[in-house]
């Protein structure tokens, strides 16, 4: 992070001709255990990660505001009492629509601002940079208006925007990941209450990410398709078992089995898949709370199982990255990260093994379909703040 820092400020300096007087870090995300549980209103295991994003602002004295993003070196002006949103520079619509957002919620008075934005998660990489800047921008505008917001009011704000100035129907899990992070410890979120705790990760692991920069077509149809099957076996099930049944996180693996015969088998697959996962990741929970990464390891592997099985929602090439995982000596686990068809798998890793274990996934994934990748380490990591 020191190196980001200091790139931020060099490069606000240099556009704006002073020093930032608010200086603000957010990191990005990656989802370890419970693939897609959070709209199920289930658990998720996730980690704050060690790349993220910079913002440093100041007063710009007049009613304008100066967004400058300095890894595309594009800079775009709005009035401070009317961000909008743009179809043309929309790297600054997270920055708008959150700035627009804390307005409309905390009612200050808007001043105008410079504000630079620079990162190193890589681009695309499904680590959320797109949170992190939101959340890296909220807690700069909010000590620039001097504000203490709740945390889940900021991830609320951060979602919001996404929803209303960028586009993108995300849920809660990115932005919570993001403030909550604890250094070397995973995140418990329970999207019910959206009580949140920190569970360390035993001494001597570290988690590997391979991208495999691949995304299908029809994700969001697909994506669109498992959300209504989860839905409809949700309501089967408040029919047959009571109305304390709200959603899949109501409905236990037994439960499942006992109406398999009741249920269209599609629906009954993707109903497995969530259920699958509540169970694994409170089990998770207590396994780390124990040291015993090597069990939350075969945690991991399964939960990819469930993925191929029930969800459908892995593919060849994350496939190929999880084989290669499986029968490498130092892996402990290895699953999918996201909301899968593509992206990224993460891997449990001992720390000794980091560089074998890459080279291993790099060598299988250009035999397999002759690209190169370059997986790297991400250490659970401590979450937004001031700096």
């Amino acid at each position: 992070m020191d190196a980001l820092i200091l790139k931020l400020r060099r490069r606000h300096r240099e556009h704006f001709g002073l020093e930032p007087a608010i200086v603000s870090y957010a990191p990005g995300r990656v989802e370890i255990l419970g693939n897609h549980t959070d709209y199920n209103e289930g658990f998720v295991l996730s980690a704050a990660i060690d790349a993220g994003i910079a913002v440093g602002l100041n007063p710009s004295g007049t009613p304008a505001s100066t967004l400058f993003a300095a890894d595309f070196d594009e800079s775009v002006q709005f009035l401070a009492d009317h961000p909008g949103r743009t179809d043309k520079e929309r790297w600054s619509n997270y920055a708008r629509g959150v700035y627009a957002l804390m307005r409309e919620k905390y009612g200050f008075e808007p001043r105008g601002f410079q504000a630079t934005q620079t990162g190193d998660i890589p681009i695309g990489s499904g680590l959320s940079s797109s949170a992190a800047l939101e959340i890296a921008s909220a807690l700069a505008f909010a000590a620039f208006h001097g504000l203490s917001p709740d945390k889940l009011d900021l991830a609320r704000i951060g979602r919001k925007a996404e929803h209303e100035y960028a586009g993108v129907n995300c849920g809660l899990l990115d932005q919570i990941s993001s403030l909550f992070g604890r250094e070397h410890a995973l995140v418990f979120t329970d999207f019910r209450s959206l009580q949140v705790e920190t569970v360390p990760l035993p001494r001597g692991y570290a988690f590997l990410i391979a991208d495999t920069a691949v995304k299908h077509a029809l994700v969001d149809s697909e994506y669109n398709e498992r959300r209504r099957r989860c839905e409809e076996a949700a309501a089967y099930f408040a029919r047959v078992l009571g109305p304390q049944v709200k959603t899949l996180r109501d409905v236990s693996w037994t439960d499942l089995e006992r109406h398999r015969g009741a249920l269209d088998p599609a629906v009954w697959n993707r109903a497995a898949h969530p259920i699958g996962e509540d169970e694994r990741v409170l089990r998770g929970v207590e396994l780390l709370k124990k040291g015993d990464a090597v069990s939350f390891g075969r945690l991991m592997f399964e939960s990819h199982k469930s993925s191929q099985i029930y969800f459908q929602n892995s593919c060849p090439e994350l496939d190929t990255l999880i084989d290669a995982a499986r029968a490498t000596p130092g892996v402990l686990g290895a699953r999918l990260s996201g909301g899968g068809f593509g992206g990224s798998i993460v891997a449990l890793i001992k720390e000794t093994d980091v560089e074998s274990v890459a080279r291993v996934l790099a060598e299988a994934y250009k035999n397999a379909y002759g690209h190169v990748i370059e997986p790297r380490v991400v250490v659970p990591s401590a979450g937004a703040r001031l700096v």
